[in-house]
C-alpha cells in the first residue's frame, strides 16, 4: 500500500511538473509576442520623435536668426543714438568755450 501510494504521488508530481512546464512555455511565447509588439510601438515613437526633432531644429534655427537680427538692429540703434548724443555734447562744449 505504501509503495503504491509512493508511486501515485511520484506520478502526480511528474504530471504537475509537466503542467508547470507547459504553462511556462505558453507564458514565454506570449511574452515574446508582447515584446515584439512593444518593439514595433517603440520604433514608431522613435520615428515620430525624430520628425519632431527636425521640426524643432528648424524652429530653433529661425529663432536664432531672429535673435541675431534683433541684436544687430538694437546695436545699430544704440550706435546711432550714441553718435547723436556725442554730437549734442560736443556742440554744448563748444558753446562754453
Amino acid at each position: 500500500m505504501v509503495e503504491s501510494l509512493g508511486a501515485i504521488l511520484t506520478i502526480l508530481i511528474y504530471i504537475l511538473l509537466i503542467i508547470l512546464l507547459v504553462v511556462g512555455i505558453i507564458l514565454g511565447i506570449k511574452l515574446i509576442i508582447t515584446i515584439d509588439k512593444v518593439n514595433v510601438v517603440i520604433d514608431e515613437v522613435m520615428d515620430k520623435i525624430t520628425s519632431l526633432n527636425n521640426f524643432f531644429g528648424i524652429i530653433d534655427g529661425i529663432s536664432n536668426k531672429f535673435s541675431l537680427l534683433t541684436s544687430k538692429i538694437t546695436d545699430s540703434a544704440l550706435t546711432l543714438v550714441s553718435k547723436i548724443g556725442n554730437k549734442i555734447l560736443r556742440k554744448g562744449e563748444d558753446d562754453y568755450e
